[in-house]
């Protein structure tokens, strides 16, 4: 008997996002550090460069810690996407549903971003108490170019950690593959710092990185970094571009389904 009529009274539609962020507040709600766990690494950093920057630079250090964090994401979707595909074989439940790869691919990452909205709570109102550029209030405008930075690094990097996922093929790699793979990425572009403080060959490795459009985007909408309305204009183009082109290749290389 199809399950509309066995169960005629129960939804069959909209259920696997709801599913996906409860999972996620779970994981939040069993084990705080899990909370905590976001926040050091970015905080490492900034704590560093607290003592040899002067504290006109602070802003701008935020804004590359927040950039950092939603980075990250990639690394916990790969994760758990490994995780429950090696040691749970949850993915092959899915594969076999009407849910698809795309809506298996949000829901991990939606997941994900409940476990990282403390820490960037945490980094909004750190920005929100220095201000931007001059210690200025940021402008609405600042704000949605931060936004738009955020998210798209959380939709790009989240489609990458789920493609590398799907080529991992023990649990003893993900950690190894995950860290490197993510880490290596944030500190090739210039989160923390201008892109002109890099040597020019390390900018023009730079460059090649979508990280680096979302970090020149938003240092400029806030007035951190000289940027005209051209300019950003151009860093939004290739941030999009940068993004378009990643997650091309990230659903190319992902195995749905595939041994």
């Amino acid at each position: 008997m199809d399950p509309p009529a066995a169960f005629p009274d129960v939804p069959t539609e909209g259920r696997a996002l709801p599913a996906f962020l409860v999972v996620g507040w779970r994981w939040i709600s069993r084990n705080p550090a899990v909370a905590i766990t976001p926040i050091l690494l970015p905080f490492i950093f900034l704590y560093f460069l607290s003592l040899i920057s002067p504290p006109s630079d602070r802003p701008l250090e935020i804004v590359g810690a927040m950039l950092f964090t939603m980075q990250n994401i990639g690394s916990w979707v790969l994760g758990d996407s490994a995780f429950w595909r090696i040691e749970c074989s949850l993915q092959d439940l899915f594969v076999a549903s009407p849910l698809g790869r795309l809506r298996y691919l949000f829901g991990i990452a939606f997941s994900n971003l409940i476990a990282m909205l403390p820490a960037l709570a945490v980094l909004t109102v750190l920005l929100a108490s220095v201000g931007g550029a001059d210690g200025h209030p940021l402008t609405p405008e600042a704000g949605l170019a931060l936004v738009v930075s955020l998210g798209t690094l959380w939709v790009l990097f989240s489609a990458i950690g789920i493609a590398i996922s799907s080529r991992v093929r023990t649990q003893r790699e993900i950690w190894p593959v995950g860290n490197l793979s993510f880490t290596t990425l944030g500190m090739l572009s210039p989160l923390y710092y201008p892109l002109a403080a890099l040597p020019p060959l390390w900018q023009e490795v730079a460059r090649f990185l979508p990280t680096t459009y979302a970090a020149l985007l938003a240092q400029g909408a806030l007035g951190l970094t000289p940027a005209s309305p051209l300019d950003l204009l151009r860093d939004a183009g290739l941030l999009a571009a940068c993004a378009i082109a990643g997650l091309v290749l990230a659903l190319r290389l992902y195995r749905w389904g595939e041994v």
